[in-house]
């Protein structure tokens, strides 16, 4: 079965519309080039990107794809998208997704990490197109207990600051939707996704380690590292998205056997702690130097926050491909990349062929 998991994902997306909500953000972005790369019609809904280097705004998706600016908690304005594309697969990833964020605007990020997949998932409800729900969620939905073994779909839901707690809410709407009203034989499969620290080209995020590291090497400053030891399933954005795609292949075909929560993280041996992903990062620049400099009045943050890959791996017959060396290696590079003006939509297909090949392997 794994020798034809890429060419089965372009027998089921070939062809389909697909809404993606939070396009224009990090892993939204990668996520509609490898859906135009299956042969999809992309549809996207989000806030407008927020610098020129964000990836969607360097590989020029604006123009390769139903683009509609919007925010999720504009009901009626989301409504419209629905009714005029009528998607058959939706993949909510439209997010607040920075925890210090979540400290600063507490109520907004409820709004819409919470009121956002409300609407989603009433307009899923109502409409007669849509065939599968993707709900991307965070790996911080967990009530975390500092636990050294990996958190399992049916551990219990919880957070301690506003981002983790939004997260834990979105499950358990997720939760209630599927079980009141996606189970009246209508046909349609709705699923959260889990996952760990997501790396990659293409985001700028503030307080996100590979962000943080490249503007700091970029300015010629030494990097700072608030929590060295602190412990994370670090895994390039290709993975994930490639349990994503997977799953809602099968979830079109079987959706009572594929709905549900899914972990999708890396290897035991890609969970590492900061500085070893920063040796890493600094290794491939080619320069730099780091310090410790923790903040007193910083926002919480766990020391340990591990996930069990068993389920996707036993269920659904997908592993992660990619080490922790080669996943920082391609980030990286995409920054490089981004540094030396190239042709960023040329570099990202590439890099999604060579993962895809990766899946092709037995």
């Amino acid at each position: 079965m794994e020798s034809l998991v890429a060419e089965e994902l372009k027998n089921v997306f070939a062809g389909k519309n697909v809404l993606v909500t939070g396009h224009t953000g990090f892993k939204g972005s990668w996520l509609c080039l490898w859906l135009l790369e299956l042969g999809a019609h992309v549809m996207g809904y989000a806030l407008r990107p927020r610098t020129e280097r964000d990836n969607f705004a360097l590989v020029g998706l604006e123009k390769r794809i139903t683009h509609v600016i919007g925010d999720v908690r504009d009901y009626e304005r989301l409504k419209s998208v629905f009714e005029a594309n009528r998607p058959e697969f939706v993949f909510h990833l439209a997010a607040l997704p920075i925890v210090s964020e979540s400290y600063v605007n507490p109520k907004q990020t409820f709004d819409v990490n919470v009121g956002g997949i409300v609407n989603v998932l009433e307009n899923c409800r109502h409409s007669d197109s849509v065939k599968v729900v993707v709900n991307v969620t965070s790996d911080k939905c967990y009530e975390n207990r500092e636990w050294v073994w990996g958190y399992r779909e049916d551990d219990p839901m919880g957070g301690e600051d506003p981002y983790s707690a939004s997260k834990g809410c979105s499950e358990l709407v997720t939760w209630a939707y599927r079980r009141s009203f996606f189970r009246n034989g209508n046909g349609m499969g709705l699923s959260s996704v889990r996952a760990g620290n997501v790396i990659g080209g293409g985001d700028w995020s503030k307080d996100r380690l590979l962000p943080d590291c490249i503007r700091f090497l970029e300015a010629d400053r030494p990097i700072k590292i608030r929590n060295s030891r602190a412990v994370r399933p670090w895994q390039h954005v290709l993975e994930p998205l490639s349990g994503y795609l997977l799953l809602a292949s099968k979830m079109y075909r079987f959706p009572r056997r594929y709905e549900g929560a899914w972990n999708f993280g890396p290897e035991s041996t890609s969970v590492a702690d900061v500085q070893t992903v920063v040796d890493h990062i600094v290794e491939n620049w080619g320069c730099g130097t780091y310090e410790t400099a923790p903040q007193e009045d910083s926002f919480h943050e766990a020391s340990v926050l591990l996930l069990d890959i068993g389920k996707a791996k036993h269920l659904l017959g997908w592993r992660p491909r990619l080490g922790l060396r080669e996943a920082v290696d391609m980030t990286v590079e995409w920054y490089k990349a981004c540094k030396r003006h190239g042709d960023m939509d040329a570099f990202c297909r590439e890099q999604i062929r060579h993962y895809s090949g990766k899946m092709n392997a037995c």
